[in-house]
């Protein structure tokens, strides 16, 4: 390879990096100001009126070639005075020894149309460990922390650092680096999602991206070869080593990894998943990144540059076009409107609409459903929760084709996440008798008015709003309807509205226990479940018992049990007992675990007796537990009081 063709794919990568920067800048004006200038900038000073100060540093830190960084130096007074430094001259001067951030990339959404208000902005900070000393590097941390705990009060953006040895990164020992992995080897996954979304924020730029000539094709080697031998060497570029054709096995944990980050983001991870899918499929192409890459450089000079998502998303429409499937091809055209936030016509994002115009003219959207779709947020709840429906179903079909077509391309390592995500659905889909359901959910937030619980016909429902059409949730157990609010995110005392009804339970008392529940399971999140839990026997975790709800204080039933129970892989049950037998025929027949059973009590305060009540109340499960086979029995734990 010709240095001139490097140096040509140079100047052509820092036009698209700018153009990257460009599109983060038009979609958050403020977090683009901090991430892109104010960052590099407080990670190369160390003043004391500055986030980030080392009273006793060890050595300057400084980013590399930040001293050329005209944007950032233009931009240094303006940082003085929002630190109030009056200290004249620029604040980036190091003496003769200082260690050196080889460069700051982003990877992820960021700086493309996938970027949302909620985005967050994953940042690779990446050094030559070898030249930094034990104390040197312990400062790293300390200042990356201390910038971060000043970015989290100052910024809406949530902004999380992963520091990474160069070495590593060329080898591919990534560590910490993908801090959500379930264990699976995913390496060169990792590597393509880097090299196809980075952005400089500021250091080298990666040798990868040079290696691209549509004329003369070129290996990696060849590049750095070229490099080394060039009298003009190119300091500013750094070797994060070469990609190849990624192993199905990769992609087969990686999709399934996607898939159980799916079960709680949907709408933000389906898309991945199904990228990760078509690849398994179509095992002889090549990788995204590589084409992409020949996509940018190639672009002409006056043209506009390929956008990473947009690339992504024609990849993903185009085969499902192939394949003949046109409902899910409408389904998921309508999914990556709604999950990149489009406005169609909208004069605040006018660069992000013109890269979304190509692939919609391709494949069309009818004007009055795109607006339908940007509207997303506003749409009821109910017709949220049919969105995400319809998401986990596409997800559960993936997952059944996946696992029939490329089960034994998984390895050691990623049959066993095979395992741990096969049970992850169970917990979020398989319905069971007494389980309170999970609600499919496209997004954290949903548009969610009020709740209505009403009693019809001895059965207490639970309805969206004031839409009685067809109940969130029905049973002949109040508990099990609270438990059901709770546990799926929704309760608010400010949104829960009660009809007027025959029973004896009141507005009050419902959101007293549902407090109680909230303190006491938390809300649903297989994500909190060490994921060695996944692999072993469910058993039973924490237990409430509710003494006789549905009754007045002064008539209590010490016969009238309600339980609420979870398991170790993150499943609550609720049920109704009517007896102190029954309560504990119930324990002798759970699955106990091989440490005591976290258990709480619920009885209403002003209750007649409450203290003997209580107390016969633990007895009895006390009693209960004793009489277990001694290799199974367990004393519980008692939480806080009721």
């Amino acid at each position: 390879m010709a240095y001139p063709n490097l140096f040509r794919n140079k100047q052509c990568f820092i036009r698209y990096n700018r153009f990257r920067k460009e599109i983060f800048s038009e979609l958050s004006p403020r977090a683009s100001e901090t991430v892109l200038y104010l960052l590099p900038w407080l990670l190369s000073v160390n003043h004391p009126a500055c986030p980030g100060f080392l009273k006793n540093q060890a050595a300057p830190l400084k980013v590399f070639n930040i001293d050329d960084e005209k944007d950032i130096r233009g931009r240094e007074p303006i940082f003085k005075r929002l630190f109030d430094i009056k200290t004249p001259g620029t604040l980036l001067r190091h003496g003769p020894r200082f260690n050196v951030i080889q460069g700051l990339y982003t990877i992820g959404s960021i700086g493309s149309v996938s970027q949302t208000s909620s985005s967050d902005c994953d940042i690779w900070v990446c050094c030559d460990r070898q030249h930094f000393d034990e104390d040197s590097w312990r400062q790293l941390h300390q200042k990356l922390n201390l910038i971060k705990d000043w970015l989290d009060m100052h910024l809406r953006m949530q902004v999380h650092f992963f520091i990474c040895d160069v070495e590593d990164v060329r080898n591919n020992r990534f560590g910490s680096v993908d801090s959500e992995s379930s264990g699976s080897i995913q390496l060169n996954v990792l590597k393509e999602e880097f090299y196809r979304t980075c952005i400089v924020i500021c250091g080298k730029i990666p040798l990868w991206w040079l290696c691209q000539d549509e004329r003369d094709p070129l290996s990696y080697a060849e590049a750095q070869k070229a490099l080394a031998a060039s009298k003009y060497r190119e300091f500013d570029i750094i070797d994060f080593g070469d990609l190849q054709q990624i192993d199905g096995s990769e992609y087969f944990g990686a999709a399934l990894w996607q898939l159980q980050k799916a079960l709680k983001r949907p709408l933000k991870s389906i898309l991945k998943m199904i990228l990760l899918k078509i690849l398994l499929d179509r095992p002889q192409e090549r990788t995204i990144c590589h084409q992409f890459r020949e996509a940018v450089l190639s672009t002409d000079e006056d043209a506009l540059f390929p956008d990473p998502s947009v690339f992504t998303f024609h990849c993903i429409l185009s085969h499902y076009h192939a394949m003949g499937k046109p409902e899910t091809l409408e389904f998921l055209k309508n999914c990556i409107y709604i999950r990149c936030e489009i406005i169609p016509h909208s004069s605040r994002m006018p660069l992000k609409n013109q890269l979304v115009k190509e692939l919609f003219q391709q494949y069309p959207i009818d004007i009055r459903k795109r607006i339908r779709l940007s509207q997303f947020p506003m749409w009821d709840f109910n017709s949220q929760i049919k969105l995400g429906n319809q998401l986990f179903h596409l997800l559960m079909d993936s997952y059944r084709e996946i696992t029939a077509a490329h089960a034994e391309s998984a390895s050691t390592l990623n049959r066993r996440d095979f395992t741990i995500v096969g049970r992850k659905i169970l917990v979020s889909h398989q319905r069971k008798n007494d389980k309170i359901r999970v609600l499919q959910k496209p997004l954290e937030n949903l548009n969610l008015t009020h709740l209505t619980i009403r009693l019809e016909d001895d059965r207490w429902q639970v309805f969206s709003g004031n839409n009685k059409e067809r109940p969130l949730a029905s049973g002949g157990n109040i508990l099990s309807i609270i438990g059901f609010i709770v546990w799926n995110g929704l309760f608010d005392v400010n949104k829960l509205r009660m009809e007027p009804n025959p029973s004896n339970v009141t507005l009050q008392e419902i959101v007293n226990l549902g407090r109680k529940l909230g303190e006491f399971f938390g809300t649903f999140d297989t994500q909190d479940i060490e994921l060695a839990r996944y692999l072993k026997k469910e058993h039973l975790t924490k237990l409430l018992v509710v003494i006789s709800f549905e009754n007045f204080y002064w008539e209590k039933n010490i016969n009238d049990f309600g339980v609420l129970y979870k398991n170790s892989w993150g499943e609550l049950y609720a049920r109704q007992l009517s007896s102190a037998r029954e309560l504990e025929r119930f324990l002798k027949g759970a699955k106990h675990p091989s440490l005591g059973i976290e258990t709480s009590y619920y009885l209403q305060r002003n209750s007649t007796y409450y203290e003997k009540i209580i107390e016969r109340t633990k007895q009895v499960i006390l009693s209960s537990l004793k009489s277990l086979p001694s290799n199974e029995r367990r004393r519980p734990i008692e939480a806080s009081g009721p």
